[in-house]
């Protein structure tokens, strides 16, 4: 496949990774700031959502099509820039997954709370003050990714 596809293909996914996570994460944020147990429910169902039809294929591609465009260029893998964003894509993905895991309980508590006109659970809160504090060393490591990207510094 021709270079340039690849890195549209690659460009592409990496904003649907991290403008998903971001987005979703915002409005989550605030929706629990809300205190509304409906919006609360309406917006973890669509986080939900959101993660598996975007986060999770760029998850999937960016590591694929960046592998490809290193070989196509001839970088060498030993590079500071490579291994530094190899591992912090890694450390992301490993704050991204209890994430995931968090969303979809908190979802799940949000839904039947809302369907028994009932408060969230305490549970609720302490998934979310989790799920809040695993976000913000992953989003950072993606944007570290992003600067060693763009400098490429050898």
């Amino acid at each position: 496949m021709e270079y340039l596809v690849v890195k549209v293909i690659h460009i592409v996914s990496s904003v649907l990774l991290v403008g998903t996570g971001f987005g979703t994460a915002f409005y989550l944020f605030f929706a629990n700031r809300s205190g509304s147990v409906e919006a609360i429910a309406v917006v973890s169902r669509l986080v939900v959502r959101a993660d598996w039809w975007f986060t999770t294929p760029a998850v999937i591609v960016q590591p694929l099509s960046g592998a490809y465009m290193l070989h196509m260029a001839g970088y060498p893998l030993n590079s500071l820039w490579i291994v530094a964003s190899g591992l912090l894509y890694v450390f992301a993905g490993a704050c991204w997954l209890p994430v995931v895991w968090y969303q979809i309980r908190m979802h799940r508590m949000a839904i039947a709370a809302h369907a028994q006109g009932a408060a969230l659970p305490e549970q609720y809160w302490h998934y979310a003050r989790r799920w809040e504090l695993l976000g913000y060393p992953a989003f950072l490591a993606m944007v570290a990714v992003f600067a060693l990207m763009v400098i490429k510094p050898m």
